[in-house]
């Protein structure tokens, strides 16, 4: 299905007339939420779907939320060597499904204070699957075995509304030990960064050269650079902090880990060559410790480079380096726990559309391009800006004058996830306005937050 973005035409609004120049949003608050079980490429999996999401979740193998598809694009990278596969725990051995799973921090085999991070109960473990809901939302959970190994119990549930795209996800961690034990839980999420015409995720040669991963920098940051690169060259040009504060990440075929003490709690994926983008969510905890002091880690599959004994260079011939994928990953806080206790991690995924610039994550979307407010001199307003939005509903200008004071709301345009929004517009300036901030509100009247906030520009002051 051919999709197009949402383009707002030159149109005057008064402050006694509201109309949108898009078609009225999908009935879609009327269709239900489903949990049903399918066949997923060979697994007996378990769908969670509304009108613009599918979840597909196999909970024999470790739990998995194996693939988020949204308006028809699939976003998690898939192991076309395993699909429809499961292998039980292997101690030494590591089966990499893809899909979204918990794990634990600190990896490592210094001791029984570091989790090795192979095939054991918590990756591979067989999950209990349970239906708590469905309807007007979705909701399952997924129970883990506990591991004696770590003394742990995973506990998630999965939520998804009827009327939005929005994913949520509370991950619990239970110490089933008779001692005190201190771990953090992590969302590990393999992002497909295969060329999707290719449907083939397995092969270098088929990597997306336009795929990126954005999250604000701390910065008062504890790590040089405002990131540590825990694995691979330090001197790697496909990573950096933008002029405006963003940690950018250039997917390209390399093995490399980069940790970042993020405080804004958010993470975007972004597909440029699909137009498409999933940000994740979480609160950052500034009264605990995180693991090495990383909230949020990216790690990019490749080949890793290694140095012989004679000191030279090489690129490793691993054949679980051939995939293309990169994994986002957020942490949790540090949690001590006395035995019984449990502790909780809360996060969610926004699936939109997206463009060839990013410029942000605000409360009801992504900005693609930055807004710009021009005050003419025959008095009306003019927008223009594009933005991917998480919520059904309608744009709606809030109009404020130089004391704040509120002007009037007017009603843009429709917008719908699925679609990326275009806005070029001019309307009947209220008043004086001095500033504008541009909202996304559902039928109802639910005001989901600011998509950008921007001064009103007289056209002769640019």
């Amino acid at each position: 299905m051919r999709r197009f973005g949402f383009i707002v035409s030159a149109v005057v609004f008064t402050p006694l007339l509201l109309c949108a120049m898009t078609p009225a949003p999908a009935d879609s608050q009327n269709e239900p939420c489903r949990v049903e079980p399918v066949d997923y490429k060979g697994w007996q999996a378990k769908q969670l779907s509304n009108h613009w999401v599918q979840l597909i979740v196999v909970p024999q193998n470790g739990g998995r939320l194996m693939q988020v598809t949204f308006a028809r694009h699939s976003y998690l990278f898939v192991n076309p060597r395993l699909a429809g596969k499961y292998l039980p725990p292997t101690p030494g051995k590591w089966f990499n499904y893809g899909g979204d799973k918990l794990w634990l921090l600190p990896e490592g085999n210094d001791d029984e204070q570091h989790w090795v991070g192979d095939s054991d109960l918590l990756d591979d473990g067989s999950f209990a699957f349970r239906k708590i809901s469905e309807g007007k939302q979705c909701e399952i959970e997924l129970a883990g075995p506990a591991d004696p190994q770590t003394g742990i119990q995973f506990v998630r549930t999965i939520r998804l509304d009827a009327d939005a795209p929005r994913i949520r996800f509370h991950a619990v961690m239970k110490n089933v030990t008779g001692h005190t034990l201190e771990w953090s839980m992590q969302s590990v999420s393999q992002y497909d960064t295969g060329i999707a015409s290719s449907g083939d995720s397995s092969s270098a040669a088929g990597f997306n050269h336009d795929f990126w991963t954005f999250t604000p920098a701390n910065p008062a940051s504890s790590y040089l650079n405002r990131y540590h690169v825990r694995f691979g060259p330090a001197q790697n040009t496909s990573v950096g902090v933008r002029d405006d504060g963003l940690f950018t990440l250039h997917y390209v075929h390399m093995a490399a880990e980069l940790w970042l003490d993020s405080t804004d709690g958010w993470l975007a994926v972004v597909d440029r060559a699909s137009k498409y983008a999933m940000v994740e969510r979480f609160a950052y905890d500034q009264n605990k410790p995180y693991p090495g002091k990383a909230s949020v880690i990216f790690w990019t599959n490749g080949p890793e480079m290694r140095l012989s004994k004679d000191g030279v260079p090489s690129l490793s011939a691993d054949p679980d380096a051939s995939p293309t994928y990169l994994e986002a990953e957020l942490n949790s806080p540090m949690c001590r726990l006395r035995p019984g206790e449990s502790c909780a991690f809360d996060t969610e995924w926004f699936p939109t559309r997206s463009g060839s610039e990013f410029h942000g994550v605000q409360d009801a979307g992504i900005v693609i391009r930055p807004l710009q407010s021009v005050l003419a001199q025959n008095g009306r307003v003019g927008f223009s800006g594009s933005f991917g939005v998480f919520f059904l509903g309608h744009l709606v200008a809030h109009f404020y004058d130089e004391h704040g004071s509120p002007l009037g709301n007017f009603r843009l345009a429709n917008v719908d996830p699925a679609e990326p929004v275009v806005l070029e517009t001019e309307v009947a300036a209220p008043g004086k306005p001095a500033r504008v901030s541009l909202h996304v509100e559902d039928e109802r009247g639910v005001d989901y937050g600011s998509l950008e906030e921007v001064p009103v520009v007289a056209q002769d002051a640019k």
